[in-house]
């Protein structure tokens, strides 16, 4: 179960945060796959902690000895263990600790994977909602936080917890009424950990989530930058990231007015039950009960508590900050997940080639094997098997809107015959790109249906593994070999198919070109492509991908002038043969493509051939003269 998050004045709908018990079930899962591991580490870690238990009463028994004025041949033997006690704890405790590690870093990664999974499988207009400084926060502070706490917290809170468990055990061994002396700074210790509690919880969240409006107000703004100076808005986009800094500053103060106000009731909590262990010694050895080396192992055992009562107690502060961000990484994960899909329905959010997310180039990197061009139909948009005699795409009365009063589409029909190439063209906001990323599954329309091959042996002849591939003007480029990046789409592709797929798009002459050829490392930190040749690259693993239905959303409108004629024919050679929905940036596409639909409004107006439609003085004839006209009184590049 999940909570939904606030907006933190950002006017987004944030991504949800899963509530403490959905928090915790999420983590029972994560590591009930290494049940073993944790038992066998939390049971060194006891026997470690046991053994460490032994070097109070040992000085105890040094000080007895002194004390009676017994020879110094007698201090041999308790000296002696001390020193194997310390061989011993130390082994132990390194082996315990160890094994505890390892179980927070494989859950650590459980966790990541499973993160990244779902975060790339989110709806596109569910992040366009939340905005991408939330999930951006997430992945990385969130994470980082998680991270750090598996890392040092964990370990710490588990021998700390078996010391103060064990620590009071031995106190009620020697004597029940030290153990009760102790037990007088119980209460402040619980209180305190109550009033921090409460507190920190609530603080910590509203922190994550003022750096996420934090984050999403700095992307806006940087990514906007020719815009904010076009429009003379550099002092208000300022005043907003001032604004919303010191709202993330302010919360931070809290936090350590928290911690501070914390520490102070810890030190009053350690005065009173180290007071009242001393004053119950005093009574006992007067009395004759103990020995002085009793009283003062009872002391130092009281004292030993100091560490590992105010590490547990210390470490609520990284425990909430942790638990927060878990929560926050649940809620994702939560929101994310997919129904299993039934019989004969393609399986959700299995990427294909090209794009981890429609319009979200950053969105995380792909699993091993897991294809990258697109987006497989996810399970939510209602999807049949067909056979290749029939349609191949069929949309009807799909409607679509991103919130109330905000619509885009309006009952839109459409049909996709096999081996069709539609070009869907229309004026900015007419709903193209909404109608794509529904018809190639990436997004959920708000009503309607789409029918389209849905699996293997569904697809019209000579279509591969992959019912859908999406590519988009955003085309990112994963950092690893041109090799790698093409294999996204079919890892089993051998360099022979490779170089063909390449080859088709026209690609393979500057592909084998550099410096290593399809060894090069490109991407981030390797050999840089430009917008045209990572477009190609797109291309090429879609043709590695080999689809049913092919759906491009502007593909070639990063190239610029120079490079648009490259591109389409680098597009039309990689649709060749299968079905494929184009959503024209230039109307040549729109010629070459069998059929033209117009859009307008969200709104089918005109359905036909390029010639035909141009003849009709329609929307799109007024499209064509208002675009070739542009093309012959624009200067030659």
């Amino acid at each position: 179960m999940t909570t939904s998050s606030p907006t933190a004045d950002t006017g987004a709908e944030l991504l949800p945060i899963a509530t403490p018990a959905r928090t915790r079930s999420a983590l029972r899962t994560l590591i009930r796959p290494d049940r073993g591991l944790a038992l066998t580490g939390l049971g060194i870690l006891v026997a470690a902690t046991a053994v460490g238990l032994l070097v109070q009463p040992l000085l105890g028994r040094i000080v007895d000895i002194v004390a009676d004025g017994r020879p110094a041949g007698d201090l041999t033997l308790p000296v002696v263990l001390l020193v194997a006690v310390a061989v011993v704890q130390g082994l132990t405790t390194t082996l315990g600790l160890t094994r505890i590690a390892r179980l927070g870093e494989t859950v650590l990664a459980r966790l990541r994977e499973r993160f990244v999974e779902r975060a790339l499988n989110l709806p596109a207009d569910r992040l366009e909602r939340a905005g991408a400084g939330d999930l951006t926060a997430r992945v990385t502070g969130d994470v980082a936080r998680v991270a750090e706490a598996v890392r040092s917290a964990l370990p710490e809170m588990a021998r700390s917890v078996l010391a103060i468990v064990l620590t009071l055990g031995a106190l009620a061994l020697l004597d029940v009424r030290f153990l009760l002396a102790a037990l007088l700074a119980v209460p402040v210790q619980l209180l305190t950990a109550r009033w921090y509690v409460r507190r920190a919880l609530t603080l910590y969240a509203d922190q994550r989530v003022a750096n996420g409006a934090q984050q999403q107000q700095l992307l806006e703004t940087i990514g906007g930058a020719v815009t904010v100076r076009g429009h003379r808005l550099e002092e208000q986009h300022t005043e907003r990231s001032a604004g919303r800094s010191r709202k993330a500053v302010d919360l931070t103060m809290r936090s350590v007015n928290l911690v501070l106000g914390f520490y102070g009731r810890l030190h009053i909590a350690e005065y009173i039950g180290l007071a009242a262990v001393l004053i119950a010694g005093f009574w006992l050895v007067r009395d004759g009960a103990v020995s002085i080396g009793t009283a003062t192992a009872a002391a130092l055992y009281f004292h030993s508590l100091f560490g590992p009562v105010n590490a547990a107690l210390v470490l609520l502060d990284d425990a909430q900050s942790a638990a927060a961000g878990l929560a926050r990484l649940v809620g994702v994960t939560d929101l994310a997940e997919q129904p299993e899909p039934e019989a004969g329905k393609p399986e959700a959010g299995k990427p294909t080639a090209g794009k981890p997310t429609a319009g979200k180039p950053e969105a995380g990197k792909p699993e091993a094997g897991k294809p990258e061009a697109g987006k497989a139909a996810p399970a939510s948009v209602p999807r049949q098997r067909i056979a290749s005699s029939e349609a191949a795409v069929t949309v009807h009365a799909v409607s679509h809107a991103y919130g109330p009063g905000r619509p885009v589409l309006h009952e839109v029909s459409l049909t996709l015959e096999p081996g069709e190439h539609v070009a869907l063209v229309g004026t900015s906001g007419a709903g193209k790109s909404t109608l794509a990323r529904i018809v190639a599954g990436v997004q959920q329309p708000t009503s309607g249906t789409v029918t389209s091959p849905g699996g293997e042996g569904s697809a019209p002849a000579g279509a591969g593994e992959h019912p859908v591939v999406l590519v988009t003007q955003e085309v990112h480029v994963f950092t690893g070999t041109l090799a790698e990046d093409l294999r996204l789409a079919r890892p089993d592709a051998t360099d022979a198919d490779l170089r063909a797929a390449l080859a088709t798009v026209h690609a393979l002459d500057w592909a084998e070109a550099l410096p290593d050829g399809l060894g090069t490392v490109v991407g981030e930190g390797g050999h840089r492509l430009d917008p045209a040749r990572a477009q190609q690259l797109a291309l090429a693993r879609l043709v590695l991908a080999d689809p049913a239905l092919a759906v491009l959303d502007e593909a070639t409108a990063e190239a610029g002038s120079a490079g648009a004629r490259v591109l389409e024919r680098s597009a039309e050679a990689a649709l060749d043969g299968r079905t494929a929905l184009v959503v024209a940036h230039r109307l040549t596409q729109a010629v070459a493509a069998d059929r033209v639909v117009v859009l307008e409004a969200g709104r089918v107006v005109e359905s036909g051939p390029h010639d035909e439609l141009r003849d009709a003085d329609g929307p799109y004839a007024a499209l064509w003269r208002a675009w070739s006209g542009s093309r012959t009184t624009a200067p030659h590049p």
